[in-house]
């Protein structure tokens, strides 16, 4: 996939997130573990979504028992191995997934990558972006860079990326501080902000990560 298509159902995924009850909001990492778990039969040892998103498995126990907590998954331990366990998607948590994948395909603009596909592919999407840790300040560096790597204000981030306009606040200064953002110059909407060289050293770097995904066709019970 490319970075604009992922940016496309990373924004959506975004305004649909802000329009959820907060106590049942899912963050992203959280969506692809219920896409993921919805295409493969049979379920997923922890460990083994803990190596798909490439985090440590206390963070992957905290994110499955909170999916757990809500109805959507179900978390088996095994008998030999007690640490051993066994994760599949709930008739809940299927509904769920299949819920934000509606949304999230009905959120994208018809002007953007990825207007016209289905709620089934948006899941294989999801499913392969899961394996990329992506968080606000990345989503920003990466955002920069697609517009065309100018100088661009906070506002058009906010619309350009579904970000809340305090996060993208917080995050611009928090890379600003960093060095990979600066300021370049002011316009009637506030301030503008660009890439520095360190900063699209980073962008390119989360791109080349996406453009390395695989999109995969199959789906439960091999279907396409």
């Amino acid at each position: 996939m490319d970075a604009k298509e992922y940016l496309s159902i990373r924004k959506a995924y975004n305004l649909v997130r802000q329009g959820e009850d907060k106590a049942e909001r899912l963050s992203f990492s959280e969506f692809s573990i219920l896409c993921r778990l919805a295409n493969c039969e049979g379920g997923m040892r922890t460990s083994d979504i803990a190596d798909y998103q490439h985090v440590l498995r206390p963070t992957m126990t905290h994110r499955t028992k909170h999916l757990a907590a809500q109805g959507l998954i179900i978390r088996d331990q095994g008998s030999a191995d007690k640490r051993n366990i066994f994760c599949s998607i709930s008739e809940r948590g299927l509904e769920v997934a299949d819920s934000l994948c509606e949304k999230t395909r009905s959120s994208i603009k018809p002007t953007e990558p990825l207007s016209r596909t289905t709620a089934m592919r948006v899941r294989a999407y999801v499913d392969a972006m899961g394996s990329i840790s992506c968080d606000a300040s990345e989503l920003i560096l990466l955002g920069i860079k697609s517009l065309g790597g100018g100088a661009h204000t906070i506002s058009e981030l906010v619309g350009s990326l579904g970000l809340l306009q305090p996060t993208v606040s917080m995050s611009v200064s928090a890379l600003e501080e960093e060095g990979y953002v600066e300021r370049l110059g002011k316009s009637r909407h506030g301030f503008r902000v660009g890439l520095t060289e360190q900063g699209r050293e980073i962008a390119d770097d989360i791109e080349s990560e996406i453009n390395a995904l695989v999109v995969r066709r199959r789906r439960r019970g091999g279907q396409e």
